[in-house]
């Protein structure tokens, strides 16, 4: 099922990031084409995919994870500004068919992602 879609986790509390605001566009040069938002869930993923087949087309997209509000609510201490306030991750669709999942394991100082199913 062709689809862009992700998950967090919070790997500083070994729990799913609920609370996540998770924007995503379309790269076209220097130009960035809003096309989504979406906040995750009690297990850390969005209600439904960010893209769905009719819109993923080939090409490159950002995903912004507002990351610095949700260890803010979590109660955590941050520094000001915050290390990670936003992790922006840049993915190239090659196969507008295909299934693209990006899950974001997160902490205050450090972050780490990969193409998951």
């Amino acid at each position: 099922m062709a689809q862009l879609s992700t998950h967090v986790l919070d790997t500083a509390r070994g729990l799913p990031a609920a609370q996540v605001l998770v924007d995503v566009c379309i790269v076209h040069g220097s130009h960035h084409e809003p096309l989504s938002s979406a906040t995750t869930n009690a297990q850390g993923r969005t209600d439904t995919p960010l893209i769905a087949r009719d819109r993923l087309e080939r090409g490159v997209y950002e995903l912004t994870f507002h990351v610095g509000d949700y260890f803010r609510r979590a109660g955590f201490t941050l520094t000001d500004p915050p290390f990670l306030d936003h992790v922006v991750i840049r993915i190239g669709v090659a196969d507008p068919e295909g299934h693209y999942h990006v899950p974001l394991l997160i902490s205050p100082y450090g972050y780490s992602t990969y193409r998951g199913t």
